[in-house]
């Protein structure tokens, strides 16, 4: 590093440690205000849900269209679709259901174009269907693997591409990737559930970084990442340490974290200060935590499975 470029970096420098200031005093004030006080309204927003029928899907459509959204239901259940839209609208709120394959990228452009036409630009997109088959990586059919990469991550593609133009354009918005903490941490019977909740971080992350470095300031995004939901995903599932959490706090933390924009959403919190110690612990030290205390394998060995269940039954709201 010559003279010169040592300048920029002690200037460089100088900036961060100011905005290291900044930024913690600004986060350390935000956290004695209640949520309430610094929440935006979304009253006249158009919110996307994918697997709003039912589950996790549900409830966060119900309390975006509670907050005055209008709320655009996508899922495969048309039954479930219709209860929704009934439900919602019964109670005063705005809501309209589609059909959409979202393993299906001819499908996700189709119905988005539809939406588009007919309700207007999506303003909120919450991808949140989510598609597990929980088997051991050598029973893992090809089209299950393929179909758990569709849903997971490649409709995330598909989707965001079908309605951020818009938003670009108006530089405004806000995405939500509902992934997991099976994407911070490699799980046992997940070989491609985890992949897909790892590379939904990533891709998020970096669809993030491009939004920052290119103006969108005004488009938010928001990273969830929940431990076990109660919502049927993984039935016969009981961890050991942490029970597992229930859909309506969730719900409530991923709507708050849209409501305050905020970038990361983990759940519990206590997760946060675990998962460092993957990369702290010798390798070992850190299996051996795994296996005897936490009992991770253990517990996902518990997942009962029905090789009888339709797609529709398996499709979850994680």
């Amino acid at each position: 590093m010559d003279f010169k470029e040592g300048l920029h970096f002690l200037y460089d420098s100088l900036i961060f440690l100011w905005l290291s200031v900044v930024y913690i005093t600004e986060s350390l004030i935000l956290s004695l205000i209640p949520r309430k006080y610094r929440s935006k309204s979304i009253q006249g927003e158009i919110a996307l849900v994918t697997g709003g029928a039912g589950g996790l899907g549900r409830l966060i459509a119900s309390k975006l269209a509670s907050l005055g959204a209008h709320v655009v239901i996508w899922d495969i259940n048309k039954l479930g679709i219709k209860d929704i839209v009934d439900e919602i609208k019964s109670q005063g709120g705005k809501c309209t259901g589609y059909v959409c394959d979202i393993s299906n990228r001819e499908d996700i452009y189709r119905v988005a174009k539809t939406v588009q036409m007919e309700i207007g630009n999506i303003t909120i997109i919450v991808n949140n269907a989510g598609y597990v088959c929980g088997k051991t990586f050598m029973n893992l059919p090809d089209d299950e693997i393929e179909k758990t990469f569709k849903v997971n991550i490649l409709s995330h593609y598909w989707i965001n591409k079908s309605f951020m133009k818009e938003m670009m354009k108006e530089n405004h918005g806000h995405i939500v990737t509902i992934a997991s903490v099976a994407g911070l941490l490699g799980t046992y019977n997940c070989t491609d559930y985890s992949a897909t909740k790892f590379a939904a971080i990533g891709y998020h992350e970096s669809l993030f970084t491009e939004l920052k470095v290119h103006g969108y300031h005004g488009i938010n995004t928001t990273l969830v990442c929940p431990y076990f939901i109660n919502t049927g995903m993984f039935p016969g599932v009981k961890p050991r340490l942490l029970p597992m959490l229930e859909p309506e706090y969730v719900a409530n933390e991923v709507v708050a974290g849209i409501l305050t924009n905020q970038i990361n959403v983990t759940m519990p919190l206590s997760t946060k200060y675990f998962l460092p110690l993957k990369s702290w612990l010798p390798p070992k030290l850190c299996w051996a935590l795994m296996y005897n205390i936490i009992k991770g394998p253990q517990t996902m060995m518990m997942l009962q499975k029905n090789e009888n269940m339709h797609n529709y039954d398996r499709l979850k709201n994680y």
